[in-house]
């Protein structure tokens, strides 16, 4: 089962990112985590995108890590509003960071890296408010 691929340490280190990532940003991260992708890892990660309604936050600026560990496929995906903001390249740079980690087998730390990059992105162009709801659920999801 995929939440058996990380330790009950490993799972709090990658949340705990989340949590520290959106601290001064309204926008939102996810991180889906599954065992194989049955298909294209950006089809794939686009169904969980939606499944996990993270295309219904107010400003669309929602950001899913998506890691199929036995295919060694991952994605990040931004939704509209972040992506009219961010430099072009700002996702290839996230997925080159968080490579160097997966390919030394710490997939955790990479995407812990990976979110905290993020967040200082979204932290950007989308600062907190101070009304600012979370608006989804910090915990990672599992396929």
């Amino acid at each position: 089962m995929a939440k058996d691929l990380f330790t009950e340490d490993q799972k709090t280190e990658i949340i705990n990112a989340i949590k520290e990532a959106e601290l001064n940003t309204s926008g939102e991260i996810r991180v889906h985590i599954e065992k194989s992708c049955p298909e294209d890892v950006m089809d794939r990660a686009a169904y969980i995108f939606e499944k996990l309604k993270m295309h219904k936050t107010e400003l669309r600026n929602g950001v899913l890590f998506y890691l199929a560990v036995k295919d060694r496929k991952f994605a990040i995906l931004g939704d509209a509003g972040i992506n009219a903001k961010v430099p072009k390249g700002f996702w290839d740079e996230i997925k080159e960071l968080m490579l160097t980690s997966f390919r030394e087998g710490d997939f955790a730390g990479g995407l812990t890296q990976g979110v905290l990059r993020s967040g200082e992105q979204l932290k950007t162009h989308f600062p907190y408010q101070k009304d600012d709801v979370n608006e989804l659920n910090d915990d990672i999801s599992f396929g």
